[in-house]
């Protein structure tokens, strides 16, 4: 059965927002001392665009069947960052052994782009009811908290807190029930399509998907980054 798309909503009433890659990405800083550690030179431009193709190739893979949590999955992200940003095959395992390390010292996605708290900020003031609902580990709230973006949404939810992970409609209807509204008047946003979109769908919500290369090519309305959402909704 072909899934489609819910009408789009001319004016939410709430919007959700994935996490990772959407409002908080990896800390290029850490990343950087990471490859150095293991003598691999850094580039982050090369790093920024690496990590753009590896996330397409994540929603190409996802939308293949694979649960976008599998640990091969996350693997083959990661060798393929590696890969485009400048790593030698010799040197993966030891990047990849200390960024595991490192991640679960203190979690690596805390870097916030410019623009993203004021964005939440103007949407806020618009009228919109902010949440996030996001396939983590347990810690991002406490991420949220650390980068000042958890004052500004009224609730986390956290795949591993409640059992349950997008793009299961389930996780998607939790985040309307708490906000005390149809699904129907919720939009969400997020970086991959047959994850954050389709789920979303999926749960009768509106979607919006994020395509900071302008290269994505799925029936879904589309903004570069989380900071041009209040001109997208203007006059909606």
């Amino acid at each position: 059965m072909t899934l489609v798309p819910p009408p789009t909503v001319p004016a939410p009433r709430a919007i959700l927002f994935d996490a990772g890659n959407t409002l908080v990405f990896a800390d290029r800083v850490r990343m950087a001392q990471i490859y150095r550690s293991a003598g691999v030179g850094w580039e982050a431009d090369r790093f920024v665009s690496a990590e753009l193709a590896a996330r397409e190739e994540l929603a190409r893979r996802v939308s293949e069947g694979h649960v976008g949590t599998e640990p091969h999955l996350w693997r083959d992200y990661f060798i393929t960052i590696f890969s485009l940003s400048g790593v030698p095959e010799d040197a993966m395992d030891e990047v990849g052994h200390l960024l595991r390390e490192e991640h679960a010292r203190d979690h690596l996605w805390t870097h916030v782009e410019e623009g993203t708290g004021d964005a939440l900020e103007v949407l806020a003031r618009q009228g919109y009811r902010l949440g996030v609902i996001s396939n983590a580990d347990g810690r991002m709230e406490d991420v949220l908290i650390r980068t000042g973006l958890r004052e500004l949404v009224e609730f986390v939810i956290d795949s591993e807190k409640v059992g349950i992970e997008k793009p299961d409609p389930r996780i998607f209807r939790e985040g309307a029930r708490r906000l005390d509204l149809p699904p129907e008047d919720c939009l969400y946003v997020g970086d991959l399509y047959p994850v954050d979109v389709v789920g979303a769908w999926g749960a009768d919500m509106s979607a919006i998907l994020l395509d900071p290369a302008g290269r994505l090519e799925f029936p879904v309305d589309r903004v570069a980054a989380v900071r041009d959402l209040p001109d997208y909704f203007q006059g909606r």
